[in-house]
Parts: structure tokens; C-alpha cells; sequence
């Protein structure tokens, strides 16, 4: 009789999180449709507040993608040619591309072995007199080290823009991040903490006259229907995503403590193994856990030993930003920033949603902690 292979194990898990919420999600775009309201309707305004409210920010601005969001606050604070961004060599290259698109030159910094975030020290060695803004990303929902970051570019004078995409209602301090620099980037890609049905992203700040050029840039420079006072893009949030945004948002922290909870069983079921679990939090900063990011010095055989017993994984990220073809001009080879290199070839991203059910999780465990044994 030939042994029943096992269910899988999905990375990540859209249909449990739709099922209880299908009648609201229903009703809200069943209200857009009727109201015929697709771009820039009432829904998006209507989210926008409800969002810069769940942030503690003064505006929130929907935009069709995170990516767009760091675009155009890099256009919005006057970041072109001839200027230096900084951000980290471990993320994923949308961090990169903005300031690409916006016409500025990225300046990478190493991160911290422990947290995998940008780390103060490095930046400190790589502002250039032509730096205008540090880009810090919450990777994976673990919020960066604010402080000592917020100091550098202070007594640099350069603006500290927070890429929030991964790190939705994570906290620094006891406050949202996002609330922190100049602005902050947000995207609501499906399997974010706070995902739509599609691409879309958003923008908080508490600068007005940011705000203002926002508003326009996003919508062809316009001030007013044909009235264009800047050269801008179509970079507006759906009115549909927005109706499934309202839906979800109440939810948000009720998942992101279903999401540490699982962590928590993870770091517990994991610790006399030999997968290296995330570091704790230090004091003060918080995670939400977007992505639960292991490392093992045999990533592939970790990987295969996943697959055979079909369960889900994901490399975030495989290549440091610096060592992809796109950005090969800069010519930062092997050793230009080590301890990006050295995580992107052993990270492993484990199954990680609010729904993942009790017998999936001591499936992925249990296959970890033989793979321990067999290894060892």
C-alpha cells in the first residue's frame, strides 16, 4: 500500500485570509461599481484618512504601488540628477529603482548581521557631500535602529525617508513607523501585511507642502482638471483597491499578533536546532513579521528537504541589489558589502500568515528539526 504524501504547505495563504471577510469585500466593491466612482472615488479619500489616522500621521496619499510611492517622494523633495540616495544593498531592488527612475545615483550601505537592516555605522561611511535622503527599510516587519539613523542625517542635514512596504503597523518606540522621517512608502501588494486585490501603495507624511506636490505628481502635475503646474505621471490608487483596503485595515492588528504568535512558535520549536532563528527585537523596536526570515549555512539542502515533503518557502532576497545585472554599471563586485552577501546565501523565508493552522506549522518544524538531526 503506497504511503499518502502529505498536503502542502503554502508560503503564503490569500484564501483563508478572504473567506470570513468575502461578504464585506463583496458589498464594498459592489458600492464602487454602483457608484461608478473608479478613479480617485470616495473609497480612496475615504481610506486615506483611515489610514493616516491608524499611522498617527497627518496625510496619507493612495498611489498605484509602493514603488510609485518612493518615486514620488523622492520627486516631490526635488531629488533628481546630480544627487546621491543611500540605501541598503539587502532589499528587494524597487528600493533601488525609485531613486534610478527619479534620475538620482543610489549610494548602497551594508546592514546589520543581526537585524539584516540598514546599519548606522555603514551609512556613516557612505554619504557622499552629493547625499540628499537615506532611504531605511523595515525589511521583512522588523523596524530599523530610528534613532541612531535619525541622528546621522540630522547632522548631515539630509532627509530620512522610511520604506514601510514590509513593515505595516509595526512600531518604534510605542509609535507607528512611518511617522519618523520626511515620509514614508508603503505598498499594499497581496500578500503584504495589508494587501489589495492588486498593485497598489501609499504615502504618509506630515509635511503639507510634500503633501501638495504628492497630490499633484500623482495625478499629471494638475492643481485642478487641465491645469498642470508639474510635469507629473498616473500614479493614483484603483478605487477598488481602496473599498478592499477599508475592509481589511480594522483587521491589521489582529493579524500582525497572529503573525508573532507563530513567530514565537517558530523561535520556541526551533531553538535546539540548527536554523538560525531572527534575532529578538531590541528594546524599543518591533516586528510584524511580514516575512519569518531563517538562515542555515546549507540553504539548498534546507530548500530540497522543504520541497520533498511539499512545503512552501521563499528567498528574500537571493542577490544583494548590488550584485544584479541591473546595477552592474556601478561596479560593486564580490566583498563590496559583505554582510548583505553573506545573508543573501543563506536566507530562507518559512511559511508565514495570520491563518497558518497549528498541524501546518509542526509539519514545517518537524521537517526542520530532522533535517537538523540528519545533517548534524
Amino acid at each position: 500500500m503506497m504511503s499518502q504524501m502529505p498536503d502542502k504547505v503554502p508560503f503564503l495563504d490569500l484564501h483563508s485570509q478572504l473567506a470570513p471577510l468575502r461578504d464585506e469585500i463583496d458589498t464594498a466593491i459592489r458600492r464602487v461599481v454602483d457608484s461608478c466612482g473608479f478613479v480617485l472615488g470616495e473609497d480612496v479619500r475615504a481610506f486615506e484618512r483611515e489610514f493616516a489616522a491608524s499611522i498617527g500621521s497627518r496625510h496619507a496619499l493612495g498611489v498605484d504601488s509602493g514603488t510609485s510611492a518612493l518615486h514620488l517622494i523622492l520627486r516631490g523633495l526635488g531629488i533628481g540628477p546630480g544627487d546621491d540616495v543611500l540605501l541598503p544593498a539587502n532589499s528587494f531592488i524597487a528600493s533601488a529603482e525609485c531613486v534610478s527612475l527619479a534620475g538620482a545615483q543610489p549610494i548602497f550601505a551594508d546592514v546589520d548581521p543581526e537585524t539584516h537592516l540598514l546599519d548606522p555605522a555603514s551609512v556613516e561611511r557612505h554619504l557622499t557631500p552629493q547625499t540628499k535622503a537615506v532611504i531605511v527599510v523595515h525589511l521583512f516587519g522588523r523596524t530599523a535602529a530610528l534613532d541612531e539613523l535619525l541622528t546621522v542625517c540630522r547632522r548631515r542635514g539630509v532627509h530620512l525617508i522610511e520604506d514601510a512596504c514590509q513593515a505595516h503597523g509595526a512600531t518604534y518606540r510605542g509609535r507607528r513607523v512611518g511617522t519618523f522621517g520626511i515620509a514614508a512608502a508603503w505598498s499594499f501588494y497581496p500578500g503584504k501585511n495589508l494587501g489589495a486585490f492588486g498593485d497598489a501603495g501609499g504615502v504618509t507624511t506630515d509635511d503639507d507642502s510634500l503633501f501638495q506636490a504628492l497630490v499633484e505628481l500623482r495625478d499629471h502635475g494638475q492643481v485642478r482638471k487641465y491645469e498642470h503646474h508639474r510635469i507629473g505621471c498616473t500614479g493614483r490608487l484603483d478605487t477598488l483597491q481602496a473599498a478592499v483596503l477599508r475592509v481589511k485595515l480594522p483587521h491589521l492588528d489582529s493579524w500582525n499578533a497572529a503573525r508573532r504568535r507563530i513567530a514565537a512558535r517558530y523561535e520556541t520549536s526551533l531553538r535546539d536546532s540548527e536554523i538560525s532563528t531572527p534575532a529578538p527585537p531590541r528594546p524599543g523596536e518591533d516586528h510584524v513579521y511580514h516575512l519569518y526570515v531563517v538562515r542555515h549555512p546549507q540553504r539548498s539542502a534546507v530548500a530540497q528537504a522543504l520541497t520533498e515533503n511539499q512545503i512552501g518557502f521563499g528567498l528574500h532576497y537571493p542577490v544583494p541589489i548590488h550584485r544584479t545585472p541591473a546595477y552592474a554599471h556601478l561596479g560593486q563586485g564580490p566583498g563590496s558589502f559583505p554582510v548583505s552577501e553573506r545573508l543573501a546565501g543563506g536566507i530562507l523565508s518559512l511559511p508565514m500568515y495570520p491563518e497558518l493552522t497549528e498541524s501546518h506549522l509542526e509539519r514545517v518544524t518537524d521537517v526542520l528539526r530532522r533535517f537538523s538531526l540528519v545533517s548534524g
